[in-house]
């Protein structure tokens, strides 16, 4: 049986099966999920690894005996759970480990009106709540289990996709979108059919064993095959999606990747023609070119904190229209301020339509900077490693700034550092405005933090991320 100390993390339930999530824990979570909401209904929603076919069965068992009917919207994608639980004003569970490997499986899990629950807003409580149900002892069933009710909501959830965008204004264009055998392979098809669109995927088969590449397209190497594709096939734009297609990474027409901080910028200039002055939302590790291009067209920038909780919660306060987050979540107002990668997809698609310009020509003028992109560097003491570095910073005359880790702003250039969540590391972010230059202030940061605060160095997996922001 697994340990639910071991899967519940900052934002989502996620571990390896079934040595650290199994269907007996997944029984229980959904025992707890419904106690702790009290639902009349409970949305599940699976994506395509097959061990979600049993933990999604264990968890509706668990909510059902609580009296919990579960409606059951089959193989989807994450931010169709989102519409669907705003179209129908319930809470969900996504069972998902997103980009993770095939060994891993997970569970998102929202309120009512695709809400966020992490760990502040009701995970730890529900991570008490299974842990003593595990531990008490099994209880005769009193009375049959509430009904298990099958929904269709694909169709719906594509047309709310195409509705953000001016149809009548789309032109043909030749786009390839990598969706490396996840969810994507599945909704997509079914929100592009109508539109005049040349679609090539490539790795369509909903396949959870992910037999060609990882589904993780904020790492370089899992770019290649869309790169070449792009070039191959003379497209106008490239699409990588991650595993639950949640999350969208752009490559523009001569293959070259485009950072999550850029395509923020690129969506909010759209948001911003379609509603002028309104409130756009960034993390704080977004390029300063974000804040910038927000001002330039007359809208009303705000920094937040990295993580959708924070982004959701600001969302919600400020009314703004639309988030972008550096690791290629987008969020939308009117999307029940969820995110979304296939909208944001459709935007950029309606953005080139109407210009009748390349992505890169679109893009150029938000090229103002480099970036290191997130590199994970790893410590014994992540927080005191932070607190540390603060103090040696404003020594040296830097602004800091605390609003998520440590953020320090020079003249020319500025980093930013935040302990992880659920590991011992340190995630890097550098920007200056030449490449030399990043690579300079960024090689100096990490000498500092392994010869002073006594950091193992960047890991070799967060390393190859550094150009995709660039």
């Amino acid at each position: 049986m697994g340990d639910p100390g071991a899967v519940f993390k900052a934002y989502d339930i996620r571990g390896i099966v079934p040595d650290e999530l199994d269907p007996e824990l997944c029984r229980a979570i959904g025992i707890a999920v419904a106690r702790f909401l009290r639902p009349e209904r409970l949305l599940v929603v699976r994506d395509m690894r097959p061990s979600g076919v049993p933990l999604c069965e264990a968890f509706a068992d668990g909510a059902r005996s609580e009296g919990t009917t579960v409606v059951d919207l089959g193989m989807a994608s994450t931010d169709f759970l989102y519409f669907a639980s705003g179209r129908l004003d319930a809470p969900g569970a996504m069972f998902t480990a997103s980009h993770n490997p095939a060994a891993y499986n997970g569970i998102k899990l929202c309120r009512s009106g695709a809400q966020p629950i992490g760990r502040d807003t009701g995970l730890l409580e529900i991570q008490q709540l299974t842990t003593e149900i595990l531990g008490a002892p099994p209880s005769p069933r009193s009375t049959p289990p509430a009904p298990l009710e099958h929904l269709d909501l694909l169709s719906d959830f594509a047309r709310h996709v195409r509705s953000f965008v001016d149809l009548e204004s789309l032109r043909p264009l030749r786009v390839v979108a990598d969706t490396a055998n996840g969810m994507g392979g599945l909704v997509l098809p079914i929100v592009m059919e109508p539109l005049p669109f040349e679609l090539t995927i490539l790795f369509p088969e909903l396949d959870g064993t992910f037999p060609n590449h990882p589904a993780d397209p904020i790492q370089p190497e899992n770019l290649r095959d869309l790169q070449e594709s792009v070039l191959r096939e003379g497209a106008d734009v490239g699409l990588a999606f991650d595993g639950d297609a949640d999350r969208v990474f752009l490559v523009d027409e001569h293959a070259q990747p485009v950072s999550g901080s850029l395509t923020t910028a690129l969506v909010a200039v759209a948001m911003l023609e379609k509603y002028p002055g309104s409130t756009i939302l960034y993390n704080l590790v977004c390029s300063h070119v974000v804040p910038e291009v927000i001002a330039e067209h007359g809208g009303r920038g705000i920094r937040t904190r990295v993580g959708h909780s924070f982004i959701k919660a600001t969302m919600a306060e400020t009314g703004a229209v639309f988030g972008g987050e550096h690791s290629g979540h987008y969020y939308y107002r009117d999307n029940y301020r969820a995110d979304s990668g296939i909208i944001t997809a459709m935007v950029v698609l309606e953005l080139m339509s109407r210009s009748g310009k390349p992505l890169s020509e679109l893009l150029a003028p938000f090229r103002r900077y480099a970036n290191s992109g997130e590199i994970n560097v790893t410590v014994a003491d992540p927080h005191a490693v932070v607190e540390s570095l603060a103090q040696h910073v404003a020594a040296e005359g830097a602004a800091v700034d605390r609003l998520d880790g440590l953020t320090a702003e020079y003249p020319d250039w500025w980093f930013n550092v935040r302990p992880s969540n659920t590991e011992p590391l340190l995630r890097l972010n550098v920007e200056a405005s030449s490449v030399q230059d990043c690579d300079r202030h960024l090689g100096a940061l990490i000498e500092l933090l392994t010869s002073r605060f006594g950091a193992l160095g960047p890991d070799a997996a967060a390393e190859g991320s550094r150009g995709l922001a660039r």
